[in-house]
């Protein structure tokens, strides 16, 4: 079992399945997914995936804790996803066919990871679109607020934070600290207090959310052709809007509020990684669709890379517009553009704002209800799901059952959960398959030659230059190093230990091997950044990576196409 576990799909064979049907169904001759995409619209798909909440939310909390500085963190994520970007734009042009990192790591490092990043995809976007699709909700909840329109509060809020904050009030009331209970916890606890029930039952859910996820997913549904026209539509509107903010925020700087640039250090710029990160998710999103681009090998490469130098300027200059207008310490809200508006008096512009945040949070929801029901479909083909996951709608030519699926996943929990750890244990998720795509494209065997219209990662030789960058690192990082064995929390350095000795071993192996630098960096800055991510969400990432391995050993394992097909021969001659 310890050497099947680990059997691997080769690129010919990945690619020959899908040709010949064979993955889309029991058979061939079943429907096929339809070739929409082009260099435009998979570019406009990353930045629909990549500017959404984290412009307009996450950044608030992460120039808080930063300041000015958070623009420099901006740039080390986007160098990291950069090398990342590099590493899947080489995969896509080997392997145009959907499933992402999944199908990647099936043909690099074999079965057993290609199941733990699949199984960790799903958690990344299931977690990731049940996020948003709250982020959604409030912001439209807001929004009508503004034109005078008032839902009822039950309806637009989940039930945990209802009975929270009315449990809370109560306890405050019983201890005389009146001074604890602020307005947003009465109106939380008035949607529990008016919220109709039977008995001890309220009915309490957040039916934006719902909404939004319904919509969104039969869009999803209906077919790629309509969701690409969508998607163009809503990423023009929100980009004009961004620049326009951008360009009209600039009027209102005031370069005192960028001093000090980074007033509580470089530690302070790294608190709002998780946040930050989380942002930049979405663009390998795009990777998911390489079945139904017109020219994967060609177009997948620049829209990976075109979006993602795009989002990275707009997010420098968001952060400091936000940080020029106001000070750093006022940015601890969730809505920290339409905040800074009307902070100065522009409240038409905050208005603005928050119309451009309901279309860019659904456009978020839009790629990622777009990404995950194809991992399923990929794992389903691979018989690692059952086979009804990989079925494709004859009229619509989409994953039907797998999209089905998707959006229940993603509504039922987003109606009644309230998510509080979502951006950190989506981010880690994320790194992780950022880290397994860099270390699998140092495994694939290098190619000679450019061929025409494909995508080739540049080799550097990283025999010198990882080495001194090691020794570089251990200088600048002396002091912390020499703290983590002391205190009473030693545990919670573990992740940090991992990373040393990971680090160590691959610089070893770039000396030996001359490996490449471009991946040998994306794999470095990932494990740096889930270090960033603190020991629980480890700890939480680990325990839900255990659950995945239960189901592999118990149901994929044994009904793997490739496991089957080893077996075959010695049947036969038994």
């Amino acid at each position: 079992m310890s050497k099947s576990i680990f059997r691997k799909k080769t690129i010919e064979r990945i690619l020959s399945d899908v040709s010949s049907g064979f993955g889309d169904g029991e058979h061939s001759g079943t429907p096929h997914l339809n070739k929409e995409l082009r260099v435009r619209d998979l570019t406009l798909m990353g930045i629909a995936a990549v500017v959404g909440a984290g412009i307009f939310s996450t950044i608030g909390e992460a120039a808080f804790h930063g300041g000015p500085g958070v623009s420099i963190l901006f740039v080390i994520t986007a160098v990291t996803c950069g090398f990342s970007a590099l590493c899947y734009a080489e995969f896509a042009a080997r392997i145009p066919v959907a499933g992402s990192a999944y199908t990647y790591a099936y043909a690099s490092f074999g079965e057993l990871i290609a199941w733990i990043i699949g199984w960790d995809l799903l958690m990344e976007y299931a977690i990731g679109n049940i996020a948003v699709a709250i982020s959604w909700s409030e912001y439209f909840v807001n929004l009508l607020e503004g034109f005078h329109i008032y839902l009822p509060r039950y309806t637009v809020i989940d039930y945990l934070t209802a009975y929270n904050a009315h449990t809370d009030i109560l306890h405050d009331q019983a201890i005389h600290q009146l001074s604890a209970i602020t307005d947003r916890m009465k109106l939380d606890a008035a949607a529990w207090d008016l919220a109709p029930g039977f008995g001890a039952f309220k009915f309490i859910a957040n039916l934006p959310a719902l909404a939004i996820t319904i919509a969104i997913t039969y869009l999803v549904y209906v077919g790629i052709r309509e969701t690409r026209k969508a998607t163009n539509a809503m990423v023009i509107l929100k980009i004009a809007i961004v620049i326009g903010v951008i360009l009209i925020g600039f009027f209102y700087v005031t370069p005192a509020n960028w001093h000090p640039f980074m007033p509580n250090g470089f530690s302070g710029v790294m608190k709002g990684v998780s946040g930050v990160f989380f942002a930049y998710i979405g663009f390998d999103a795009i990777s998911t669709t390489a079945e139904e681009c017109n020219n994967p090998q060609r177009d997948l490469p620049r829209g990976m890379i075109y979006s993602l130098i795009i989002c990275t300027i707009l997010y420098i200059l968001i952060s400091l517009v936000l940080t020029g207008m106001v000070s750093y310490k006022e940015l601890q809200v969730g809505d920290p553009l339409a905040f800074v508006f009307a902070k100065v008096g522009l409240h038409n512009i905050s208005y603005v704002i928050s119309i451009s945040a309901v279309v860019a949070t659904a456009s978020v929801l839009l790629i990622f209800q777009l990404g995950q029901p194809r991992i399923w479909m990929s794992m389903s083909r691979d018989g690692l799901l059952p086979k009804i996951f990989s079925r494709i709608h004859p009229k619509y030519h989409t994953p039907s059952f797998s999209t089905i699926v998707t959006g229940l996943v993603v509504a039922v929990p987003a109606l009644f959960l309230n998510l509080t750890i979502v951006t950190d244990l989506t981010s880690i998720g994320t790194l992780f398959a950022f880290v397994l795509v860099c270390g699998g494209v140092l495994l694939l065997p290098r190619t000679e030659g450019h061929r025409r219209g494909r995508f080739q990662l540049p080799y550097i030789n990283a025999k010198f230059i990882v080495p001194i960058l090691f020794v570089a690192g251990i200088y600048f990082f002396r002091d912390y190093i020499a703290s983590m064995f002391t205190g009473k929390n030693v545990h919670e350095n573990f992740p940090f230990f991992i990373f040393l000795f990971l680090s160590a071993a691959l610089t070893v192996a770039a000396f030996i091997k001359n490996l490449s630098l471009i991946p040998v960096l994306g794999l470095l800055s990932c494990l740096y950044l889930m270090t960033e991510m603190g020991y629980t969400n480890w700890l939480r990432f680990l325990i839900w990576l255990v659950i995945g391995l239960v189901i592999y050993f118990s149901y994929s394992y044994k009904n793997s196409n490739v496991g089957k097909e080893s077996k075959a021969p010695a049947k036969l001659e038994n």
